[in-house]
């Protein structure tokens, strides 16, 4: 089948493949046909190293499709059922699990050691234990989660991570309150999500901060009130918060001098939260007076901060309602043949989200 393969990481260009075979079926396990998968900032960051990965891998993650066949002990899941990837499933019986996070439950990165492609030169990875820039994938039933037939499969793609993520950021972990300020730096796919779940929270003002100017531009179109660049940022702050700072500030880029940038762009006693997935050398560091004296609470936010199934649902009913917009997030549709040039234009921010179709 085919299959876009990062041979090394540090490369820029995937190859697209037609000798690769997905591996693993067995009891437990479900193979799907692919039918579109998002290009997600996580799949560039895993090309180039930011993201622990190993090579030789197929990126992406956020995939959907139909089941073909089921392994011995699945239920819930047949052959032609519509589902969609969640590259993150919970296993319902570690610790995180048992408290009710699902989102930290280990047990989905346990498989992301084991190659789930071959090809005749030897083992393939799939990035996160998935791999959706193919035809065709191998992953356990927890990952294969089923969809309505009334959800197109390039919005169950998305609604697989990244409308997740930043959907959850603002309504599971930061709890955004009505009339409140916010701030979004970086606005690519997540970054949107997350201006589109601080509108349905009811946040007053929300200020998109981001260097492109066409995203700054697609912000305004997803519910921000206002878009800035990075160098007009302090001047928002001064304007809208008086100088005090916003209630809320969400990192989504991924960076240490971004997340200090959010942190200084905080009021006291406001809500930092960080987003963005970064590398495991990038430190950012604050002081431990301002910690103490400023009570600025800095919360992470792992995959919408939130049990992902519950979060799918309710992505898909807010969807349904017309309360947010994913069809207009979906700017660029490419076949796989065409995914050099989709994640060029990621790089630049040409982009929010591309669509592959399979």
């Amino acid at each position: 089948m085919r299959a876009a393969v990062l041979h090394e990481i540090g490369q820029d260009k995937l190859e697209v493949l037609d000798d690769v075979e997905a591996v693993g079926f067995g009891p437990g396990k479900v193979r799907l046909r692919i039918r579109a998968t998002g290009l997600c900032h996580s799949d560039v960051s895993a090309m180039n190293g930011v993201l622990p990965q190993p090579a030789p891998f197929i990126p992406g993650h956020e995939g959907a499709g139909e089941v073909l066949d089921v392994g011995d002990g699945v239920t819930g899941l047949s052959a032609g059922d519509r589902v969609l990837v969640c590259w993150l499933p919970a296993c319902g019986a570690c610790p995180s699990c048992r408290r009710g996070q699902t989102q930290l439950c280990l047990a989905g990165f346990m498989n992301a050691g084991t190659p789930n492609f071959k090809r005749p030169g030897g083992d393939v990875f799939g990035f996160a234990g998935t791999g959706t820039f193919t035809e065709e994938v191998v992953v356990g039933a927890g990952c294969a989660v089923p969809i309505p037939d009334d959800v197109p499969f390039e919005i169950a793609a998305l609604i697989g991570c990244g409308v997740t993520t930043g959907l959850g950021a603002a309504i599971n972990t930061a709890r955004v309150e009505a009339g409140s300020s916010v701030a979004v730096i970086g606005c690519g796919g997540v970054g949107i999500s997350t201006i589109q779940g601080a509108r349905v929270q009811g946040a007053a003002q929300i200020v998109a901060v981001d260097p492109v100017a066409s995203r700054r531009e697609a912000a305004l179109r997803f519910g921000a009130t206002e878009a800035v660049s990075p160098d007009e940022f302090a001047d928002a702050k001064q304007r809208i918060t008086a100088g005090e700072g916003f209630d809320y500030v969400f990192e989504v880029v991924g960076k240490s001098a971004t997340a200090r940038t959010a942190y200084e762009n905080t009021r006291r006693g406001g809500t930092l939260c960080v987003v963005g997935a970064g590398a495991m050398d990038d430190n950012f560091q604050v002081n431990m007076f301002e910690l103490f004296f400023d009570e600025k609470r800095i919360l992470p936010s792992m995959y919408g901060g939130g049990d992902v199934l519950r979060s799918y649902e309710r992505a898909i009913a807010l969807w349904r309602a017309g309360r947010i917009d994913l069809e207009s997030m979906i700017t660029h549709r490419v076949r796989l043949e065409g995914i050099n040039d989709a994640l060029d234009q990621m790089r630049t921010g040409e982009s929010l989200r591309t669509c592959v179709e399979l």
